[in-house]
């Protein structure tokens, strides 16, 4: 009679798990659900072992840490999606984690880690998002390309990244959330060699990352 419940639980937090993606109109699978339903499954074999009162205990409770933090991270990621649409700055999903690409260009003036006054909206909105949502950390990560020496580079990387996560802060978002680090050209994502590539590798990512629950 367990693996039955154990399948019927799983099966039932896949089915909750279909939902319609906001921006494209298409049906899609909730990262939550699908964690959740993970959760379950493994939580109920092992309650399997003791009584089925034990089995459905821990299906459900596991389910719900499961689908609560990818839920919460869900949620983030849709009214960051939202705020930042059209702005050149990019949302991608990594698991339960949430990270945000600012490219240089439209950051900083070249050479500079001043914030431009044009980019103020776009971290106006961010600021938004990760105040009413505070229960994750936010690593603030700056990257440099690999002109000059790395010492000038880290130096500057650094700054970058301390600029945005000073602006956050304007914004009501506690500084003991933030974590700031410069990884000078250590950390490229396009080729060095040429001009498009140096652009693209001179940014500042902003990890959001949920708490241990």
């Amino acid at each position: 009679m367990r693996a039955p419940l154990i399948i019927t639980l799983a099966s039932a937090a896949l089915i909750s798990a279909c939902t319609t993606n906001p921006y494209t109109g298409e049906q899609q699978t909730s990262k939550a659900a699908v964690y959740g339903a993970s959760a379950a499954a493994v939580c109920a074999l092992v309650g399997a072992i003791d009584s089925g009162k034990h089995a459905r205990n821990a299906a459900l409770g596991c389910g719900i840490v499961g689908a609560g933090v990818g839920a919460y991270m869900d949620v983030q990621e849709a009214k960051l999606r939202e705020q930042l649409q059209g702005t050149g700055v990019s949302v991608v999903r990594e698991g339960d984690n949430i990270r945000l690409v600012m490219p240089g260009n439209i950051t900083f003036q070249t050479d500079s880690y001043n914030l431009r006054s044009d980019f103020y909206p776009v971290l106006n909105s961010v600021g938004e998002v990760l105040a009413k949502y505070g229960d994750t950390t936010i690593r603030v990560s700056g990257h440099t390309d690999n002109t000059g020496s790395r010492q000038y580079n880290q130096t500057l990387s650094e700054r970058r990244a301390g600029s945005v996560a000073d602006y956050l802060v304007t914004r009501e978002v506690l500084r003991s959330r933030l974590l700031v680090q410069g990884q000078s050209f250590d950390q490229p994502i396009a080729d060095n060699g040429t001009a498009a590539g140096r652009a693209q590798n001179r940014r500042v990512e902003l990890y959001v990352l949920p708490n241990a629950v």
